[in-house]
């Protein structure tokens, strides 16, 4: 039998040492020590349960928010190390992982690694500035009563994480069609008419998703202003109860094109891609009767996209009310470039007041023989062979279990050698349809009863 290198699936269940301010909120600072809330009333909890890997403490500067003051980092080889959290199935969550590198090391190696959602891989984690946070975030309808969050594969450093967190949503917001078999990993979420540079999530946005301001200088993020681009606000409540919901305080900003034009263009990160892409526009200037505002969306080489024309206060039902307009599914380039264009009927140039894009990304569905090797792993509770979780076979085979090269890989060998198992094999390796060997065991046949013995041989099947 051949020595296989081992890959650990390293699981932690998450719910009985984290205090929820909120139903579905996960806030876990990864390499903290202890519990806090911070400044906008969200409860964290250290990953001191997390017996896998090393804490460091990074010398960030002093306005760096306190979760990001530490880090829980793995070693470069070939293991997988994954968070596992507790989730209601039929429920959509937001998913969302942080690494600030902060020199942790003091090697100034910036890491390179893998980050993947059970057997899903989800993002590649580039780190291009010490004290520059690499956020990622997914949206999904929880299909399982878990979810594992995993690190793997560095290329260059070692793998860490800084935080980890779990936001659960109401209702149908960003329900789609696809969502069994794509999750939605987030490229843009942005807040226009921003009076600052500072982002905007919970409190102010109940579901803590973080909109960023259109303030923000960086490179290839809207950029090609269009002259004539102003912002605007409003102190007047917005109505946006329904479909996504976004937070009050983002709809009271806007832009408008005053010369007839707004335009931008942003580099979208994993792109070409399919995408679900969505406008949120609200009327929060006082129009006299006798003045209109209609525009027309604008993407270079996608005429058809150009047809609807939107008038906000008449498709939204009034003023100071959302009107979301958008795309469940749209092909968009790397580099985006758009545009909002006044008809020739308009007395007003356009406005938007803030805008979401998310990529595609299609759910592996991991081995046909996840779940019975979860029922079999449950009969050792105590053992901590029997604790790796995740699918057995993807990205990578539990240390114990052999898999084949399939797209939805089979079991085709477990390895019991040291794992103190005797008496019965459990029925659930009879529903193994490509299991061929067991290996490092004595099989003793008494009575037409199959025990095991804790003896080292082995033997094909």
């Amino acid at each position: 039998m051949p020595n296989y290198a081992p890959w650990i699936l390293l699981h932690l269940f998450l719910f009985p040492f984290v205090a929820a301010q909120m139903p579905g909120f996960i806030s876990l600072d990864c390499g903290g020590v202890n519990s806090y809330t911070d400044d906008t009333g969200l409860q964290w909890s250290p990953d001191d349960k997390f017996l896998f890997g090393q804490r460091a403490n990074i010398s960030a500067p002093a306005s760096t928010n306190r979760q990001y003051a530490t880090v829980r980092y793995f070693p470069a080889d070939s293991r997988k190390y994954c968070y596992t959290l507790n989730v209601r199935t039929r429920t959509r969550y937001l998913v969302r992982a942080t690494f600030l590198y902060g020199n942790f090391d003091n090697s100034n190696v910036y890491p390179k690694f893998d980050l993947s959602l059970g057997p899903t891989p989800w993002s590649t984690i580039v780190v291009s500035d010490a004290y520059t946070p690499e956020i990622v975030e997914l949206v999904l309808l929880a299909s399982q009563p878990t979810l594992s969050v995993c690190v793997s594969n560095a290329s260059t450093g070692m793998p860490f994480i800084s935080t980890l967190e779990l936001r659960q949503f109401n209702g149908s917001v960003y329900y789609t069609q696809s969502e069994t078999r794509f999750l939605l990993s987030l490229a843009a979420r942005i807040n226009f008419g921003a009076e600052s540079n500072d982002s905007i999530r919970y409190p102010d946005d109940p579901f803590d998703r973080i909109w960023q301001s259109d303030s923000i200088k960086r490179a290839n993020y809207l950029v090609d202003v269009a002259p004539g681009t102003e912002k605007i606000s409003t102190t007047s409540p917005i109505y946006v109860g329904f479909d996504e919901m976004p937070p009050q305080k983002v709809m009271k900003t806007a832009v408008v094109g005053q010369n007839g034009t707004l335009t931008y263009r942003l580099d979208l990160e994993g792109f070409p891609a399919n995408a679900w892409a969505f406008s949120y526009l609200a009327e929060i200037e006082d129009l006299p009767p006798d003045e209109t505002r209609k525009f027309k969306l604008f993407i270079p080489g996608r005429p058809e996209v150009s047809k609807p024309t939107i008038d906000v206060q008449e498709n939204a039902g009034g003023k100071n009310r959302m009107y979301e307009p958008g795309f469940w599914n749209i092909s968009l380039p790397f580099v985006f470039s758009f545009g909002l264009r006044r008809t020739n009927d308009s007395s007003r140039g356009p406005i938007l007041n803030a805008l979401e894009i998310y990529k595609y990304l299609e759910i592996n569905l991991g081995s046909l023989d996840a779940i019975t090797m979860a029922s079999f792993a449950s009969n050792y509770p105590q053992a901590v062979w029997a604790q790796e979780g995740g699918d057995p076979c993807l990205p990578a085979s539990w240390t114990w279990v052999q898999c084949s090269a399939d797209p939805q890989p089979r079991v085709v060998s477990i390895m019991l050698s040291g794992k103190g198992i005797t008496g019965n094999i459990p029925s659930e390796l009879t529903k193994l349809p490509s299991l061929v060997e067991l290996c490092q065991v004595l099989l003793i046949f008494y009575r037409d009863v199959i025990f095991i013995t804790s003896e080292e041989t082995s033997m094909d099947m």
